[in-house]
């Protein structure tokens, strides 16, 4: 883009930084290479944000408020709660597109770690990501594809941490895709949970896919 854009909103400035952050991990980033991505001059991130730092840590902060949103996304793009549950796995394995971006998703995830600032913004997020989670158990249990008696809220932290290890796990096999190598993970850990009669209708769909269908006539 060319950078003599006049108006420019924070909105596409942060979806600019996140392209970036893509491409570049914390110690390449520069602003210039935002600014070249929003299609403005350096010097108008500079008067906004102040730096490199302000700006991620902006951005940081939009992303502690983004999971209510984010699972609504996945709530009215799926009939189920545990179809949208597997939609947020799969959203996470696209941290792991490849083993690069892998990489340098976790070269940022250490700043969040050690800086106190960019660390409260993660745990807010995650505390918020938790509930949510426990809030799709819940809904499964009342429509009936878990079993009564499951403690959705530590079946929430179980969920929270295997997804989390799964993709760490990923990183070290790099066998398949991280998608598919989480997703195997989590139906482990929902399968003893599952109320028996949705059980039985997810084998039969598994069995389903299996069997050709057959046509009656030509």
């Amino acid at each position: 883009m060319s950078p003599n854009r006049q108006k420019v909103t924070d909105d596409e400035i942060f979806a600019a930084a996140q392209r970036a952050m893509t491409r570049r991990g914390p110690h390449e980033l520069t602003l210039a290479d935002v600014a070249r991505e929003a299609g403005v001059s350096a010097g108008r991130l500079v008067q906004r944000f102040g730096s490199k730092r302000g700006l991620l840590l902006t951005l940081a902060g939009r992303f502690a408020g983004s999971a209510r949103p984010m699972f609504a996304g996945f709530r009215s793009a799926h009939r189920s709660p545990l179809a949208a549950l597997r939609a947020y796995a799969s959203c996470m394995a696209g941290l792991a597109a490849t083993p690069e971006a892998l990489s340098r998703n976790l070269a940022y995830l250490q700043i969040d770690l050690i800086d106190p600032d960019f660390r409260a913004h993660l745990v807010a997020n995650a505390r918020a990501t938790r509930r949510q989670i426990e809030s799709l158990l819940r809904s499964a249990v009342h429509e009936g594809a878990l079993k009564a008696d499951v403690d959705t809220r530590r079946l929430a932290r179980t969920v929270e941490t295997v997804i989390g290890g799964s993709l760490m796990s990923w990183a070290c096999y790099q066998t398949g895709s991280a998608a598919r190598w989480i997703r195997r993970d989590l139906d482990a850990v929902l399968q003893p949970y599952e109320a028996p009669a949705h059980r039985s209708r997810a084998s039969a769909r598994r069995r389903s896919k299996l069997v050709p269908h057959i046509r009656d006539g030509p």
